[in-house]
């Protein structure tokens, strides 16, 4: 009798651990390539590893998705090939969704708005594109906020200075180089939470088409993007996504499209 409740118990304890060895072996661990150049969705930090919006945003899905990741920098070349060869499952880096890309890629929802916005001092009266006109204006070279405003001041116009990246753009404003600036509304309200002592403000505009940034997986592969759109719509429900935008930009969350 003692010999078979033994044996009842060793079966029970050897069930036991089956199933904890099972739904250990369930939390997979996804590889997330990021480009460590784009400041603040993705850079990295002192030690050498991955922070930024983007990055939050992934931990963020993974810990409510019950999944694990692995982050690994990798270069915007050819980061979209990392997909295809099976080398990255997943891609977060500040990817504008596009019907190009659609192509070569599944995008999940949208996670954030990726606009143009024009950045002025505090106490500027300029509260649109048109008002720029008689300014001073800095742009991104060839950046949809270059098109925009060679379209309201004249493309040839000696007020339009143009210049490699944001952040120049931005300390020459600071400066007063320049009256305004159009940059990325990401890399713009990040810059104007770190310096504060700048005194700047950002001026959205309906002229600056809406974008979307989008999480890419590889074509078909609808397991993996179901967990990435499952987990966006839990973040952003549990206030998670609220949090972690304030933390970066500032406290006008943005209201995301289902898709």
């Amino acid at each position: 009798m003692l010999r078979m409740f033994a044996k009842s118990v060793l079966l029970a304890g050897c069930m036991v651990s089956t199933v904890l060895t099972s739904a250990y072996a369930a939390q997979q661990t996804y590889v997330v390539g990021s480009g460590g150049t784009y400041r603040p969705f993705e850079f990295e930090n002192s030690q050498k590893q991955l922070e930024g919006f983007d990055i939050d945003i992934i931990k963020a899905i993974a810990k409510v998705e019950g999944f694990d990741i692995k982050l690994v920098n990798t270069p915007w070349e050819g980061i979209f090939a990392t997909l295809n060869s099976g080398d990255r499952d997943i891609i977060i880096s500040g990817i504008t969704i596009t019907d190009k890309r659609k192509a070569m890629v599944d995008f999940s929802a949208p996670y954030f708005p990726a606009e143009q916005s024009i950045v002025v001092p505090n106490d500027s009266k300029v509260d649109s594109v048109n008002a720029l006109k008689g300014k001073k204006v800095g742009v991104v070279n060839s950046s949809a906020g270059d098109t925009v405003v060679s379209d309201t001041l004249g493309k040839n116009s000696t007020d339009i200075k143009r210049f490699d990246n944001t952040p120049l753009m931005l300390q020459e404003l600071a400066e007063d180089g320049i009256d305004a600036a159009v940059g990325d509304v990401g890399v713009v309200k990040y810059y104007i939470k770190s310096h504060p002592e700048k005194a700047l403000k950002a001026v959205k505009d309906d002229k600056f088409e809406r974008q979307y940034f989008g999480i890419a997986v590889a074509k078909d592969n609808q397991e993996l993007l179901g967990k990435i759109n499952s987990g966006l719509k839990k973040i952003v429900a549990d206030g998670t996504y609220a949090k972690i935008y304030s933390t970066w930009f500032d406290s006008n969350v943005p209201t995301l499209p289902a898709e």
